[in-house]
């Protein structure tokens, strides 16, 4: 079963799809990187909805969604996400999965709702302090270009506003967390790509329950290099229903 809509946020709309049927299990909200929408997850959204109900949306002003007048933070869109469940009417709790900079969203949603979060899968996720302890350690080149990218949804400086909210707002979770490290990333040193494991793993400090794994042969998009090991971990935290 899948089913196609576009929901009225304040003054724009979002585009959402759902995709399985809930059967008794949270369903499965994933939340995609910065600059990407909901095709980001195409390789394993037919499998996970084999387990249950799977929700997959565009942010405000990607894909098919309608561009948004609040500011492009984490937080203005983690409160466009809530009203986007509140409006589907789909019952907490939830198993989120957020990439990338969905992470930084996912996280932050878990410490304004810890309530409606029954398990958290991070996959390469950008941590809090990438911009002041990562960044600086890669080639100029490499900086560059990472800063010059910010021109799809929010703006640099509106992205590190969302790490500074993330890292205030950070509460101790008692849910299973996996953390999913890429282990294979071509244009890293082997000490960025050491020190990045070490960040990934560090995450796993915010919740009582956590687990981490390092993708050897997996770059940035594990979803689509390592699908199997996206899917395992969300089964995994199906199963505690």
């Amino acid at each position: 079963m899948s089913k196609e809509m576009f929901v009225p946020i304040n003054d724009f709309k979002l585009y959402a799809k759902l995709i399985g049927e809930k059967n008794g299990k949270p369903t499965v909200v994933m939340d995609a990187g910065y600059g990407d929408y909901s095709k980001g997850w195409i390789s394993i959204v037919s499998d996970v909805s084999a387990f249950t109900e799977v929700l997959v949306y565009d942010r405000a002003g990607l894909g098919k969604s309608e561009k948004s007048s609040n500011p492009r933070t984490s937080r203005e869109m983690v409160k466009e996400l809530k009203e986007l469940l509140t409006k589907l009417e789909i019952a907490p709790p939830y198993i989120f999965v957020g990439h990338s900079f969905g992470g930084v969203n996912a996280r932050l949603y878990a410490s304004e709702y810890p309530n409606d979060i029954a398990g958290l899968l991070l996959v390469d996720s950008t941590p809090e302090d990438y911009q002041e302890r990562f960044l600086p350690t890669m080639r100029r080149e490499f900086q560059e270009a990472y800063k010059k990218q910010f021109i799809h949804e929010g703006n640099y400086k509106e992205f590190k506003v969302s790490l500074k909210q993330l890292k205030d707002n950070q509460i101790k979770l008692n849910i299973p967390l996996i953390v999913l490290s890429a282990g294979n990333k071509h244009h890293y040193t082997k000490e960025s790509q050491e020190l990045w494991n070490k960040m990934q793993k560090e995450i796993l400090q915010i919740s009582t329950q956590s687990e981490f794994i390092i993708v050897e042969n997996s770059a940035h998009y594990i979803q689509n290099d390592a699908p199997s090991v996206v899917v395992e971990a969300i089964n995994k935290l199906l199963n505690n229903f």
